[in-house]
């Protein structure tokens, strides 16, 4: 297919992401000698500058990382708990979308420490110069940082958010965004590590701001997990994804169900037809189960086994749409990047506040959003996913990663878009190992997404979903989907919620590099 971007190939390394400073700090560190969790920490704090609405130091991380020379996979779990006052009686009216109730301890910057443990090479002041100079010193604002806080604005009508962080409001493309505080933050982090955020100056304004809802123990018990990855086998290659409590259990399951289709021999229909359908199914045990593995037993095991997943294959039919399964909580706002190095190493990284802007609230004096995370509770007692204190929501983040038969890395790729990432992965890896598109081509497919229906919001409220598609996609598919009994609507174009960025290791060792025109980023090699 014609592509509007060229793939970038290169031997050396390098970093795609949704912001393009980001990516120029990512190459910087890896001209500088840094591995692949070096460039990728630089990128991760300079685009928390850059993109604040997406994701932040008070945020959450999840990585997928791969390392060449042992073959190994491991995944990084930076998701936050909840403080010690969340409890179902301190929410009985709800849990607020915005306000420091509406967040978790943060997990990116100890998620920075524990990757750097294992794989940095520079110090840490090094990685973060960067981002502390563009805090300090400014950077000009792009066309994606105006829009969000016009929308923002939009939710919230009120610039308390956007004054403690020192921004402008009325601030125009190319004006210099200065953010004394973030930088003075930033620095405390590079000097004093670790213990700066979670147990110094910046734990204390936490605390202090949230008038105790966090504690010193909150903050202190915090870890970053390190975990196995899940992974399954399409057709010959293995995925690697995030395990609970993310939901990429829903990606490994659909890949699975996939499988069971000659997906390359099917219509353009039939194709999304599947894709839907197994989303379905995957949403609808992910509901089941799904929760903190440290609080309940989350037996993926079960539901990626080979009896299971014969009980659901047999539950699609190639001519009628199943019924859908309980609306979720959609969340809106995430960065997703990667870097490779030279040595063959790489990352699958995202990062998120969950919603724009996250809280809406910034913890005093430090220019830090904290995230509003703990809306991914539930308030309901029969659920898995019950809000309680030192509890991890479930999650939409997940990224993946893809190896050959022999263990050496093929594919890193994810995006942004909370339910949608699960579905925009099963159509990359599709269009990558059946369609056999290069990964510029397979990042600019025109694309479907299954969402709730318009005023489908309740858990406990069932409906049919609405089956968005851009409109590049024929209108003989979108009537032929409507006969299979999809509510298909049209988007744009480019109107897909979601901006992958996608590499594939080549069997010649170079690697290629994509990145969504449906964001404003790009992909840069060495």
């Amino acid at each position: 297919m014609q592509t509007g971007r060229s793939v970038v190939y290169a031997r050396n390394g390098g970093a795609a992401a949704s912001q393009p400073l980001a990516v120029s700090a990512a190459i910087n560190i890896l001209k500088q000698g840094g591995s692949f969790i070096d460039a990728a920490i630089a990128l991760s704090a300079v685009i928390c500058v850059v993109e604040p609405g997406a994701s932040h130091l008070g945020g959450d991380a999840f990585l997928v990382t791969h390392h060449a020379a042992s073959k190994t996979n491991l995944a990084f779990n930076g998701s936050g708990e909840g403080s010690h006052a969340a409890t179902p009686e301190n929410y009985k009216n709800g849990i607020p979308l915005h306000g420091y109730k509406s967040g978790t301890v943060p997990g990116l910057v100890s998620t920075w420490f524990e990757a750097h443990q294992r794989y940095g090479k520079l110090p840490m002041a090094t990685l973060l110069a960067q981002a502390i100079d563009y805090a300090e010193n400014g950077f000009p604002a792009n066309t994606g940082f105006v829009r969000r806080i016009a929308g923002h604005l939009t939710i919230v009508p009120e610039t308390a958010l956007f004054k403690d962080m020192g921004v402008d409001v009325n601030v125009k493309i190319g004006d210099l965004v200065v953010q004394k505080d973030l930088a003075r933050s930033l620095r405390e982090i590079a000097e004093g590590g670790r213990a700066a955020f979670y147990e110094g100056h910046i734990a204390q304004q936490l605390i202090k701001g949230s008038d105790g809802w966090f504690n010193k123990e909150d903050l202190k018990n915090h870890t970053t997990r390190v975990l196995d990855p899940l992974s399954v086998k399409y057709r010959d290659i293995t995925v690697y994804g995030q395990p609970p409590p993310t939901q990429g259990m829903i990606l490994m399951e659909e890949l699975l169900l996939n499988e069971r289709f000659d997906i390359a021999s099917l219509s353009e229909t039939d194709r999304i037809h599947v894709g839907v359908e197994s989303k379905k199914i995957g949403f609808a045990d992910r509901n089941a189960i799904l929760g903190d593995p440290e609080f309940i037993t989350v037996n993926t095991e079960r539901i990626l086994s080979k009896a299971h997943i014969d009980q659901r294959a047999a539950q699609i039919s190639m001519n009628s749409a199943g019924s859908d399964v309980a609306a979720i909580g959609e969340g809106s706002d995430t960065t997703y990047f990667l870097v490779a190095d030279s040595h063959g190493n790489a990352v699958s990284w995202i990062q998120s506040v969950f919603h724009g802007f996250g809280s809406s609230w910034v913890i005093p004096e430090t220019g830090i959003i904290l995230n509003n995370r703990l809306t991914g509770f539930s308030l309901d007692p029969q659920s898995p996913n019950i809000i309680a204190p030192g509890k991890r929501p479930a999650h939409t983040l997940n990224a993946f990663t893809a190896v050959r038969a022999d263990g050496s890395l093929y594919l890193v790729g994810g995006t942004p878009g909370a339910n949608i990432q699960v579905q925009t992965n099963l159509q990359l890896l599709v269009n990558l190992i059946d369609l056999k598109m290069n990964v510029q081509e397979a990042t600019e497919a025109p694309r479907w997404q299954h969402l709730n229906a318009p005023g489908q919001s309740s858990e406990d409220e069932k409906g049919p979903g609405v089956l968005e598609v851009e409109n590049r996609v024929s209108n003989l598919v979108l009537d032929e989907l409507r006969a299979k009994g999809h509510d298909v609507r049209p988007l744009a174009a480019w109107g897909h919620g979601s901006s992958v960025q996608l590499m594939e290791v080549l069997p010649n060792g170079s690697y290629a590099f994509g990145s969504d025109p449906r964001c404003e980023g790009h992909a840069s090699g060495i």
